[in-house]
C-alpha cells in the first residue's frame, strides 16, 4: 500500500463516476470483449453494466474507494448477503440491463454470471465475503491503490474468521491476489468459448500471520 492512498467508503453521489472508472479499467479485459466483442461500442453499455453493480453494492454490499476522487473501486458483497430478488434488481437498476446492453451482451452476461454462481456455491458453501469487483483508474494502475482497496475488508475478513472469495479473467492478476493471500481454486473456460478464468479464494489469516502486503495493482 502507498503511504499517500487513503480509502474510504463510496458515497452515493459517487456511483456514477465509479461506473464510469471501472468502464475504463476494464474496457479491454477479456471479461469485457466476451460480452461486448465490438471495441467500438463498448465503453457505454460496460459503464452501464458497472453501474448497475456498483449501485448494487452500495446498497446492498461495502464499496470502497479512494478518498478526494474515485481512483478505484472494490465492491464486495457481505457475508449476511441473500441472493438477489426482484426487488432488489430493480432498485439497482438491472431490470433495465437487457435493453441499454442489447439481448445477446445481456445473455452472455448471463452465461457468465450463471457459471460462476454454480462455483462459488460448490467451493464457498459457509458465509463469505465476496470480492465482485475490483478495479484502478488506468493511470493509477500499479500504484498499490488495488492492495489499498482491499485492506478494509480483508482486517475485517480475518477479525470475524470469515474467507473472501474473488473471480478473475486475467493471469497476471493470479499472483496479486497471491500476495494478499488468496489462493487459485479452479482455472477453466467458460461455456461454449468464453474466456480463461480463474476462481479464487482466501482463508481467513490468524493476527500472527496477518501482515501488510504491498502490490503493483
Amino acid at each position: 500500500m502507498t503511504a499517500t492512498t487513503e480509502i474510504t467508503r463510496l458515497a452515493e453521489g459517487q456511483v456514477e463516476e465509479a461506473s464510469e472508472m471501472l468502464g475504463r479499467a476494464f474496457h479491454d479485459n477479456p471479461m469485457s470483449v466476451y460480452i461486448f466483442p465490438d471495441a467500438a461500442t463498448r465503453l457505454r453499455p460496460l459503464t452501464c453494466m458497472f453501474g448497475t453493480s456498483t449501485l448494487y453494492g452500495h446498497l446492498y454490499g461495502e464499496v470502497y474507494t479512494t478518498t478526494s476522487r474515485v481512483e478505484g473501486a472494490a465492491i464486495w458483497l457481505t457475508p449476511e448477503n441473500p441472493p438477489m430478488d426482484q426487488e432488489r434488481v430493480i432498485r439497482a437498476g438491472m431490470a433495465e440491463l437487457p435493453q441499454k446492453m442489447g439481448p445477446e451482451a445481456f445473455q452472455r452476461l448471463m452465461v457468465m454470471k450463471s457459471h460462476f454462481d454454480e462455483l462459488r456455491r460448490r467451493d464457498a458453501p459457509e458465509p463469505h465475503w465476496y470480492l465482485w469487483v475490483l478495479g484502478v483508474d488506468p493511470p493509477r494502475q500499479g500504484q498499490g491503490v488495488g492492495s489499498a482497496l482491499l485492506q478494509p475488508v480483508l482486517a475485517r475478513a480475518d477479525a470475524e474468521g470469515l474467507p473472501c472469495y474473488v473471480e478473475t479473467d486475467k493471469e497476471i492478476n493470479v499472483p496479486f491476489y497471491q500476495r494478499h493471500g488468496f489462493e487459485v481454486v479452479v482455472e477453466g473456460d467458460l461455456p461454449d468459448g468464453g474466456y480463461h478464468f480463474w476462481t479464487m479464494k482466501r482463508a481467513p489469516r490468524t493476527p500472527c500471520a496477518s501482515q501488510n502486503t504491498t502490490s503493483a495493482y
